[in-house]
This record gives C-alpha cells, sequence and structure tokens, in this order.
C-alpha cells in the first residue's frame, strides 16, 4: 500500500481552515483563482508531467503519442481546476480572499498576475532560463541598485514559500511518484522508502541551493519589465502574515494536486509499453 506523506500539507489545511472561519464560496474561490494567477499556476503543472518518466529512468518518446495523450488525460486542466476549488472552498478563509483579492485586483497586481501568467506558461528550451541567468548577471554587475533588486527578488521567493514548503514538497512528489511507479510493477525499486528518504536527506543542502538559484533567475526574467519601485510594493505585500497564509494554502492545494496527478500517472502506466501507439 503506498503511503501517504503529505500529512504537514493537510494540516496546513486544517490549520488555515480553523478557529471558526467559514470557507469561501464556489463563486468566490472561482474568481480568487482568475484575480490571483493561481489558475495559471494550476495549468503548469502539466508541463513537468511530460517528462514524468525521467523520473523512472526512461525517456517519453519512447512511448509514442500514447503518452501525450495520457498526460492530457490525467492533467486536464479544468479537471484539476475544479479539484482545487473544491479544496479552497472548505478551506480559505473569506478574509484572506479578501486580503489577496485586494492586492492582486490592483493594476499593479493585474499586471503581476500577467507577467506570472505568461512565465508559468513558458518552458525553459524557449530561451526562459538563458534569459533569466542573463538578468541575474546584469544586477551582479550593476553595484548597489542591481544588488538591491536581486534583494527583493530573495525576499519575495522567501515570502512565497515562507515554511520552507517546497523542497519537502518535490521530495514527496517524486517518492510518491516512485512508490507507486513500483506498486503497479512499473518499475523495479533497488532502496526501500526509508532508504529513499534518506538519501533525498542527504541531498537537500543542494537541492535548496538549487532551488533558490532557479526561483532567482525565474523572478528576475518574470519581472524585468517592473520598476525598482513597484518590485519593491510587490515585496512589501508578499510579507504580510495574510498574504503568507494565503500562500500557504495555494501551495499545500498546488503540491497535494501535482502529488496525487502524478500517482495517477504511476498507475496508468502499468502496462504501457515503450513505443507502443494508439
Amino acid at each position: 500500500m503506498i503511503q501517504r506523506v503529505f500529512a504537514g500539507f493537510v494540516l496546513c489545511l486544517v490549520l488555515l481552515a480553523g478557529n471558526g472561519a467559514v470557507a469561501a464560496d464556489r463563486a468566490a474561490v472561482l474568481t480568487f483563482l482568475k484575480v490571483t494567477g493561481f489558475d495559471a499556476a494550476l495549468d503548469s503543472i502539466g508541463i513537468g508531467a511530460e517528462n514524468a518518466p525521467a523520473i523512472l529512468g526512461q525517456e517519453p518518446g519512447e512511448f509514442g503519442i500514447v503518452w501525450q495523450k495520457m498526460v492530457a488525460e490525467v492533467m486536464d486542466p479544468q479537471d484539476i481546476q475544479d479539484t482545487a476549488v473544491s479544496m479552497l472552498e472548505q478551506t480559505l478563509d473569506p478574509g484572506l480572499l479578501d486580503h489577496a483579492m485586494a492586492f492582486y485586483g490592483s493594476d499593479l497586481g493585474q499586471r503581476l498576475v500577467a507577467a506570472e501568467n505568461a512565465a508559468h506558461l513558458e518552458k525553459g528550451e524557449d530561451g526562459k532560463d538563458e534569459a533569466g541567468a542573463a538578468l541575474v548577471a546584469a544586477l551582479m554587475r550593476a553595484g548597489e541598485a542591481g544588488r538591491a533588486r536581486l534583494e527583493y527578488f530573495q525576499r519575495m521567493n522567501d515570502a512565497i514559500d515562507s515554511s520552507d514548503m517546497a523542497l519537502k514538497a518535490m521530495q514527496e512528489i517524486q517518492i510518491r511518484f516512485l512508490m507507486a511507479a513500483a506498486a503497479h510493477g512499473v518499475i523495479e525499486l533497488r532502496m526501500d522508502e526509508a532508504d529513499m528518504r534518506e538519501l533525498f536527506h542527504r541531498q537537500e543542502p543542494q537541492m535548496r541551493a538549487t532551488m533558490k538559484a532557479s526561483a532567482l533567475v525565474n523572478a528576475a526574467y518574470t519581472y524585468q519589465a517592473f520598476s525598482d519601485d513597484e518590485v519593491r510594493r510587490y515585496t512589501d505585500a508578499l510579507e504580510t502574515a495574510d498574504m503568507q497564509r494565503v500562500y500557504e494554502l495555494m501551495n499545500s492545494v498546488h503540491y497535494e494536486i501535482m502529488a496525487s496527478r502524478f500517482e495517477m500517472l504511476a498507475a496508468r502506466m502499468a502496462g504501457l509499453r515503450p513505443s507502443q501507439e494508439l
């Protein structure tokens, strides 16, 4: 039986829904998704799923067009958004919803959302990573002003993931995918779950540094058209306690959906053979 190891995320959902708060209604949540751009973030889950076989040591292209069809079905954007809405209906406090909507519904907020939505749906092979790295390098050469802008980006990234959830989430998603693939006979694991977790634990410092560097590159690319003052205002908004609670909840929902969909992919891969076509 596959162990469900997202207890921390479930606890986060419970805590954010607690204290006698009344959860938001469905119409309000749907508006929240669109105004904040969380709908685009959910849509981006399917982009990384295309390369899921690489986690298992296989190439997606080996499975032919049937793999593309399978990913499209499991990562159906509307189905994923419906799942997210159902989760948020039960957990999103209307006060937190209003706080996030007040900022993201502003002129600056909507411009930021448009930039973030565009970045979410771009892939590294489109030149995004190289362009972002070049921007970071240019800011590092720009003296105090450049370093100040990079510091804002770092603070923004820290605020968005204030509980250091991203690293643990990526580990859990990979472990759940691997365990599901093994349970369905897709692969044969050479180590048990405890050993796998120990391996990930040893790799944490390097993984955290890589993720922080990647997040900085992404921020430099995404917000390149915004002034230093606008970046500062966004940083200040993200560092408020209410906004950090909103992001904890959105991150929890996003990562749990991602993990469960990868488990679904693993189950669907059972019996699939390389070069299998429709």
